[in-house]
Parts: C-alpha cells; sequence; structure tokens
C-alpha cells in the first residue's frame, strides 16, 4: 500500500474546506478522441534486436508490444528503407529498382509482424526518410515515389496480412509541395488502399514554420480532404509547445509523431526513471493538455544501435548486446504503461475533466467508447508535498471501485490501492514526484522476465558468413550507408559479403560512404583483416578504432571517425586518420600491385601508436599516431560493389 494512503468521501462540505483539490470527472464532458500512444522504429534504431537470441528477443518484444506487460505500445511508425543513412545507419529498400519487389530485406517488416502478433490491434504508420536514386530520376516529389510508397503498403498486406494505417510523405523536410501530397492520396486510390495521409512530420527550426500545411490547407480544398492527419515533430521551442489557433480549429486530429521527454533528440541521457521516465510522465500529459495532439510518437521504441552512433539512449529501453542476451527495462516503459494500459485508442479524453494540480503536476481523464469506465493519468512530477484531491463522478461513469497504480522512486508501475467510491465521490492524496493512473478498469499487469548478465562483444572474432542467409545482413554489423549483404562470392566458392548498393540515393540528411560497423568501443589493440575483391572501379575500407560514427557531427564527412586503409581498385591506397569537422589527415599513401576482379588480402593493426597496414601480406605502411586511441572496426567501400570474406578481429 502506498503512503498515498485513501479516504473515503463522507461530506462534500467538511472535505472542501481542506481539499487541496477537487476535480469533477464529467462523463457528458465534451473532447477529442484519443488516438494512442506509438513509438518510431526508424534511422536503424532496432538494427540490433532482430539478431537476439530467443527467448530474450521474444521478452524484449513483450515488454514493447504486448497488451497489459510493459509498455503496451498502440501505434507502430517504422522507416521505409532506402539503404541511405537516416541516423544510426541505412535500412535496406524494398525496391532497388523499377522491377524490384522484396518485401523481406531489413527488419521493419519482421518487426510489424511480432508487434501484430502481440497486439492485433496496434495501429502501423510508415514513412520515408529517404528513396533510392531511381526514384523520380533523382526527384523525391514524384509519382515514382508515391507508388514506391504504395508498393510497401501493398507488399506488408499482401506478404504478411498487415494493414498500414498512416503514411507519411517525407520525414522532417519541410512542406513545400502540395500537389505531391494529392498525388500520393491518387496514387493510394488508384491501388484500392484506405491508407490515411499524415502530413507533414516536420522539426521546428527557428527559420522554418513547422505548421506552414495549415494554411495551404486552408486555401486548398483538395490538400484538406487528402491530409487526415496534421503531424509535427518535437513541438516545442524554448520548452514550449507551439500548436497555433489555426492548427486546433482544422478539424484534423493533431500528432506530435516523433517526440523525446526533453523535446529533442540530440541529447539523451537516459530512459530509467530519475531522468527521462519522469520527463516522458509529464510529455504525454502536456502535449494533449497544451499541445491538444491527441497521439504521441517517440524514437524510438528500443536502443538497439550501437552507442557511438548518433543519439544513444532514445529508446523506451536499451537493448543494443544480443551476443550477451542482456536488456534493461527502463522507466520510460511504465511511465508510457501508465497510459497505454488505462486508455485505448477509441477513448474519448473529458477536456473538462482534464488539467493542473496547484502545487505541481497535471491530469488528463479519458472515457471508455461504453461510456461507464474512465481513466485518470495524474502526475506530480516536480512537487515537494503530498496533494489531496477529491474526486466527483458525474454524467453516468461509473462508480466502481478506483484501481490505483503508481510510478515513483519507490514504486515501479505498482498497484497501489483499490478506493471505494461512496455518494458519488471519493479522496486520494498523491505521493510528490510521482505518476498515477486511476481506473475502473482491469487487467494491467507488470512483466516479470528478467534479462542475463551483459557481456562484452566477443573477441576475436571471425566472420566467414557462411551461414548467414543469402541477401541478409550477417550479426551485429550495422550498416551506415549503403547495403552489406551476403551473396555467393565471386571467383571461389561459399558466401561472401557484398556491398550492393551502387547509385547514390536521394538522401534524408547526411551522406557518408558505405561502411558496416561492430565491435566494441573499448578496444584498443587489435588488427582487422579480411579477403577483398573490387571491380574494375571504386575502392575498398579497413576502418579501425572507431571512436564516433554520428554522422550529424559532420554532415560532409565520408567516413566515421577513426583510422581507414583505403585501396582504391588501381592499387592506390592511403592511410587516413578522420575526425568530424576536420580535415582527413594522410598518414601515408603508395601503390600496390592490385588486380580489380580478384581476390586479395588486407590488414590494419593497432598497438599503443603503432598503425600497420598490409595488402597481400605486404607491409604497406607502419606509422605513429595518436589521434584514436581505442574504438570499433568497419570496412566499407564507395558507392560500387565489392565482396568482403574472411572477417576477422585478433590480437596483433
Amino acid at each position: 500500500m502506498s503512503a498515498a494512503v485513501f479516504t473515503v468521501f463522507l461530506a462534500i462540505g467538511t472535505v472542501a474546506q481542506t481539499a487541496a483539490r477537487e476535480v469533477v470527472l464529467d462523463g457528458n464532458s465534451k473532447g477529442a478522441i484519443f488516438d494512442g500512444i506509438g513509438a518510431v522504429s526508424a534511422g536503424a534504431s532496432s538494427r540490433l534486436l532482430i539478431d537476439y537470441p530467443e527467448p530474450y528477443r521474444g521478452q524484449i518484444l513483450d515488454y514493447l508490444f504486448k497488451p497489459n506487460y510493459g509498455a503496451s505500445l498502440q501505434h507502430l511508425k517504422v522507416e521505409i528503407g532506402a539503404d541511405v543513412n537516416s541516423t544510426d545507419g541505412s535500412e535496406p529498400s524494398h525496391m532497388r529498382s523499377r522491377s524490384d519487389h522484396d518485401y523481406t530485406r531489413g527488419y521493419e517488416w519482421w518487426l510489424m509482424e511480432e508487434a501484430h502478433k502481440r497486439n492485433p490491434n496496434i495501429i502501423l504508420d510508415i514513412l520515408p526518410w529517404g528513396a533510392p536514386g531511381w526514384i523520380g530520376g533523382g526527384n523525391f516529389y514524384s509519382e515514382d515515389m508515391a507508388n514506391y510508397v504504395a508498393d510497401f503498403i501493398l507488399g506488408a498486406k499482401k506478404t504478411y496480412g498487415l494493414d498500414i494505417a498512416y503514411a507519411g510523405i517525407w520525414n522532417e523536410k519541410h512542406f513545400e509541395n502540395p500537389e505531391y501530397v494529392k498525388t500520393l492520396r491518387r496514387v493510394l486510390d488508384a491501388h484500392h488502399l484506405q491508407t490515411k495521409i499524415v502530413c507533414c512530420d516536420e522539426y521546428p527550426r527557428k527559420d522554418v514554420d513547422q505548421w506552414a500545411i495549415i494554411e495551404s490547407m486552408k486555401q486548398d480544398p483538395e490538400l484538406l480532404r487528402a491530409v487526415a492527419v496534421v503531424s509535427v515533430h518535437y513541438p516545442r521551442i524554448n520548452g514550449k509547445l507551439t500548436t497555433p489557433e489555426d492548427a486546433r480549429v482544422i478539424g484534423k486530429p493533431l500528432w506530435s509523431s516523433e517526440d523525446q521527454p526533453a523535446s529533442s533528440a540530440s541529447d539523451i541521457l537516459s530512459r530509467d526513471w530519475r531522468i527521462g521516465g519522469r520527463l516522458l510522465a509529464q510529455l504525454y500529459n502536456e502535449n494533449y493538455l497544451k499541445g491538444g495532439f491527441t497521439t504521441t510518437e517517440i524514437w524510438s521504441p528500443i536502443t538497439s544501435y550501437y552507442d557511438i552512433l548518433a543519439a544513444p539512449n532514445s529508446g523506451l529501453m536499451y537493448a543494443n548486446t544480443p551476443w550477451s542476451g542482456y536488456y534493461n527495462v527502463q522507466g520510460a516503459i511504465w511511465a508510457t504503461a501508465h497510459t497505454t494500459q488505462f486508455a485505448q485508442p477509441g477513448w474519448q479524453y473529458l477536456e473538462s475533466s482534464s488539467g493542473y494540480l496547484p502545487e505541481k503536476g497535471d491530469y488528463v481523464a479519458l472515457r471508455s467508447p461504453n461510456h461507464k469506465d474512465w481513466s485518470v493519468v495524474l502526475e506530480t512530477i516536480g512537487a515537494k508535498d503530498m496533494q489531496k484531491v477529491t474526486f466527483h463522478l458525474r454524467g453516468g461513469l461509473s462508480e466502481a471501485t478506483v484501481h490505483v497504480w503508481e510510478t515513483n522512486d519507490a514504486h515501479t508501475f505498482d498497484h497501489v490501492a483499490d478506493v471505494p467510491v461512496s455518494n458519488g465521490a471519493f479522496i486520494y492524496k498523491f505521493d510528490p514526484d510521482s505518476l498515477y493512473s486511476l481506473t475502473t478498469t482491469t487487467g494491467q499487469g507488470r512483466g516479470s522476465a528478467a534479462p542475463p548478465a551483459q557481456k562484452p562483444f566477443p573477441f576475436p572474432y571471425r566472420e566467414d558468413f557462411e551461414k548467414t542467409p543469402l541477401h541478409r545482413a550477417p550479426l551485429f554489423l550495422a550498416d551506415q550507408d549503403g547495403a552489406f549483404e551476403a551473396a555467393p562470392c565471386i571467383g571461389r566458392a561459399g558466401r561472401c559479403l557484398e556491398q550492393v548498393i551502387t547509385e547514390k540515393p536521394i538522401p534524408w540528411g547526411p551522406l557518408p560512404d558505405p561502411s558496416t560497423i561492430a565491435g566494441d568501443a573499448t578496444w584498443t589493440d587489435y588488427q582487422i583483416s579480411a579477403d577483398v575483391w573490387l571491380e574494375q572501379s571504386g575502392n575498398v575500407t579497413l576502418i579501425g578504432r572507431i571512436d564516433s560514427a554520428d554522422v550529424f557531427r559532420d554532415d560532409k564527412a565520408h567516413y566515421p571517425s577513426g583510422y581507414v586503409l583505403q585501396v582504391n581498385a588501381s592499387g592506390g591506397w592511403k592511410l587516413l586518420s578522420c575526425d568530424y569537422k576536420k580535415p582527413d589527415r594522410l598518414l601515408a599513401q603508395s601503390t600496390a600491385d592490385f588486380t580489380p576482379a580478384k581476390w586479395h588480402h588486407l590488414q590494419l593493426g593497432f598497438k599503443g601508436k603503432q598503425i600497420t597496414a598490409s595488402i597481400d601480406g605486404h607491409d604497406a605502411a607502419r606509422v605513429e599516431d595518436a589521434d584514436h586511441s581505442h574504438g570499433m572496426f568497419g570496412i566499407g567501400t564507395g558507392w560500387n560493389h565489392a565482396q568482403f570474406d574472411n572477417l576477422s578481429v585478433e590480437r596483433p
């Protein structure tokens, strides 16, 4: 039982003299329809999840999607991949050419299917970050792109039986092409698709209005009909919500379709209760109370990408060591559960029954479609003292026992009280710095699965790709641009790893050269080696001591921060030290006896300040440098075909 003991209401007049707050829960109150809480799997944020072994992978998925177990997510939005970097890597395209239709590449299909298995009512959304280079002759806003989106929706239905409910335009690009929005609607209609359009997922910028779509919709009836939901990302400037009055009266639902507790994806410290969880508790309520948003979607559902990439810790929970099976169910999961386990899409907000507490805190009330059951999500984050609230039930709301759930430093989604209602009212004393759900519904629960202990990345590391399914990514390697997939070896038996993207995609943001990375950021002394096959043009690279692969630190960089051995098809090679916001520093260069379209062996080693490189067993470079003392490893190419085999990392 919580310290916030309950008191049965006996006399309204007496309590009114001492009550800190009185709230009327009125079932006849007007209010918007709640569209649900969700998360955005995009930017390669879920890359490592699929590599987890069972039973741990299933346990993680349960914490995310299983109703009344963990976060119980009600929306899942996924990226329509395009083999182009979209934050923490590149996600595979389903159409690498006009005639290509492969609905099995990558992990978003799998993730949607697993989410739907756990919750058949989950709402699925999609959004592109980039596009293959063939789209529209390099023009994103084209009929090609509209058909690309439609093909993804058709593939989800045909291959997995999944219905995509909503589709967006172009992630965080400023609204400037209303004709494309209308084209997308016409293409979806031509394919008899009921998928609704969400527009325009814009990021707040000082010089750009992220709500620009509103004015265009007011002036263009066809555009108004085409757009079903108005969406923005991180809808705060200097901590204040930005929803304009015109948006509130446009007659469309408003969604915060990508958000974070600090309203930024750039500086995320933790999703534990004390930091991210508490802030998220405030954000969900505030987005409705001040912003009018009926859906909030968090990027991302899970931190399943390496920590040296952009925006670490974005997920509601943490799972980026599949070789160990370890995961961390963080406080953000339970902050989310306080809404998702107590109200479902289709419930109605009770506008006049939602508001603010006198010290610190706020509350939102929602009513079930049965017009009887109700829930209140109340937070007291930042409050210093207990607050006593008297609730009066009106408008036909159920007067059944009120079940109270609490999360704070002492409680993690605990069922702390069952409060009887007397004479249509009840009183409850709320702890400070806490999150509560009060409800007449039942069935909520806190999952109990636990992970194994954390383990470091396997060392030495050896991968010959023979167990990797054809046209799939190997375990633990995370593509940063382009696509590295198992393929039949050229000129030798067995399977190799091939970089298959040769036409630069239409980018969303930075466009580094293709690479794929893995390993442990704390590694210091090791050597990378691989057999490589390179066609008549282009290059291959070995990369070591990668201490950062955050592409947003330098949108012009071709390589991550670390040491790079680059060899081109003519045998010209360079040993580089690369660091963001600095010119690449040449440590050594020359030409080797290197025949294209044949197999060669490359090696790059580190021991203290000494860096060595060899080509086909012949020393190429031996230098000293101290720019990078530790980090992960990678292999890469230009925008050209190349194959790798017998990749290993071991002691020098």
